[in-house]
């Protein structure tokens, strides 16, 4: 019977491998919600190290900005002590800790009563209050054309070591367009900025305009001249000198302009009036031909060409075919190496770029999405450089008619400059700092900023003629000269394409008593000059950081 019903026994491990079953599911449940928490885990640690890194960054930038404030009101509080002011612990402007100095608001390009070129001008010389209004037509009429720092108007004769060389002007195409950083004068076109508003820009005040030869009235001079206590700290405030009470051989005069001399160093330049080039309409950006033959203006809706032989114009480019109503302002101009092409870039966003011969527009670049306040040509003749408002540099080429790089950064750009070689393109901003990059490839190569960067926006920059060098002016009042160099210290430009530079600034130059609106360097590169808000156009020896002259000629700031 036993072995009888044996068979209907069930098989012995059945059931066995129904709970191996149930526990090998719950075993790999449970290993698949153990790798979801790990990757949770993994995932909140990351968030945590790039939170503790933003608040690494925020504490870094906190102290680079409390460090600034401190610099800042040290300086504050030693021109105070130099004009014989309140000692250095009284408590300047009552502001409690941590405030820091009063500061204007960053600037915006923008457009109309917002922009550039209407800051500057809308501002008596020496205030520093921001302020973008552009003067109405009644001051329009009234206004007297921006100078600008290679003086289109002035001849430059050399002192002890002979002449500059005859085939070049003063530019020698070797510096940018300054941030033709004035804000076109006359009631503008209703624009719409882009983006928050950025640095203040600086502002002119409109002005009379010269109604015969005889003496300005508006030239400033102080009623005091330097202290003798202070020497060598004021050596190159030559704004501080009162012109009556310098010697024959340290000061020059014409009917209504006048230099100055650096009483503390030898003569070694003169200058004087060459030609006064009139013009109907403000003048806003100036520029010479790369042979010095001729210079051309950037004015209302035109630009002029003179012979710098004579004075006369040569000729006058105007786009017909643009709408008669309102102003246009031509920000920026630039001559070809061979003197063939004059580019202009204007308020209506575009690039013109125009055979003077035949007076007839080669070529047309569109794409810029505010006001153009810079162009540079490459010594190749082949491509412009352009800075703008919208916060591009871009580079283009008249021989295939399009766009090569475009480059963005964070802040309006005032100022962009192609090297000797073409390696690099230059380029100042808003925000304080320059930057160059590989013009090849667009790569950035180097950010000149920091501690021994400018405290303020930079509205002009310039390459030396060997290349190896870069001078930047600010609304700091500085100049400064950088030596451009790799992270291995070798000398630019035997960069490769891949390397970062790791420049340097190795002069400043002061002594300006108000904004640094262009800079440029005479073609052997013995000579920086500056233009500024002051009136001022300054030459500095860029050896010693000494200033040789002061020169001043106009009513308005010194924009070229």
């Amino acid at each position: 019977m036993y072995n009888a019903h044996r068979g209907m026994v069930p098989a012995p491990n059945s059931r066995l491998n129904e709970l191996l079953d149930q526990v090998r599911q719950e075993f790999d449940s449970q290993q698949n919600r153990t790798g979801e928490y790990e990757s949770n885990m993994a995932q909140q640690v990351s968030e945590m190290e790039l939170v503790r890194q933003k608040v690494y960054n925020l504490e870094q930038n906190q102290i680079a900005i409390k460090q600034r404030y401190e610099e800042d009101i040290a300086r504050l509080r030693h021109e105070l002590e130099a004009r014989g002011g309140p000692p250095s612990h009284a408590n300047i402007s009552g502001l409690p800790p941590h405030a820091g100095i009063s500061q204007p608001q960053p600037p915006a390009i923008g457009h109309g009563p917002s922009n550039l070129f209407g800051g500057i001008m809308a501002n008596p010389p020496g205030q520093g209050a921001p302020g973008l209004v552009p003067p109405t037509q009644d001051q329009q009429q009234q206004q007297v054309p921006p100078p600008h720092p290679m003086g289109a108007s002035q001849g430059l004769q050399q002192g002890t070591f002979g002449g500059y060389p005859p085939s070049h002007g003063m530019n020698g195409g070797y510096n940018p367009q300054p941030p033709q950083t004035t804000a076109s004068p006359g009631p503008g076109k209703g624009r719409v900025n882009r983006g928050p508003p950025g640095p203040t820009t600086p502002h002119q005040a409109p002005s009379s305009a010269y109604p015969d030869a005889r003496p300005s009235p508006q030239l400033g001079r102080p009623p005091s001249p330097l202290p003798p206590h202070q020497g060598h700290q004021i050596i190159n405030n030559l704004a501080d000198l009162e012109l009556d009470n310098m010697r024959p051989e340290q000061k020059r005069e014409g009917a209504d302009w006048f230099a100055i001399f650096n009483p503390r160093i030898p003569r070694v330049l003169d200058v004087d009036l060459k030609h006064t080039l009139n013009h109907d309409s403000v003048v806003c950006c100036v520029r010479f031909s790369h042979d010095g033959r001729y210079v051309a203006t950037g004015c209302n809706r035109s630009a002029q060409i003179f012979d710098v032989a004579n004075g006369q114009q040569v000729t006058k480019l105007q786009d017909e075919s643009v709408d008669k109503d309102g102003d246009l302002y031509i920000r920026s101009v630039c001559f070809s190496p061979d003197g063939k092409y004059l580019a202009t870039g204007a308020e209506d966003k575009q690039i013109r770029v125009w055979d003077i011969a035949s007076r007839t527009i080669r070529n047309t670049f569109s794409g810029h999405e505010q006001d153009i306040y810079s162009l540079d040509f490459a010594r190749d003749g082949k491509h412009i450089a352009s800075g703008s408002g919208d916060r591009t540099v871009r580079l283009w080429d008249i021989e295939t008619g399009r766009e090569v790089l475009n480059l963005s950064i964070e802040d309006g750009v005032t100022t962009v400059a192609i090297s000797p070689g073409g390696e690099y393109v230059a380029a100042g901003s808003l925000d304080k700092s320059v930057r160059v990059w590989d013009a090849r490839n667009g790569n950035l190569v180097d950010r000149l900023d920091g501690p021994e960067g400018h405290k303020d926006s930079v509205y002009s920059v310039a390459f030396a003629p060997n290349g190896r060098s870069l001078v930047s002016g600010s609304l700091d009042k500085t100049i400064k000269m950088w030596e451009l160099v790799d992270n291995r210290g070798m000398m630019a430009p035997g960069l490769a394409s891949r390397d970062r530079m790791g420049s340097k600034c190795v002069k400043t130059f002061e002594g300006h008593k108000d904004f640094v609106l262009s800079v440029a360097l005479t073609p052997d590169g013995r000579w920086v000059l500056s233009g500024s808000k002051d009136r001022g156009v300054q030459f500095w020896d860029p050896r010693t950081g000494d200033t040789q002259l002061m020169l001043q000629g106009h009513k308005n700031s010194g924009m070229r």
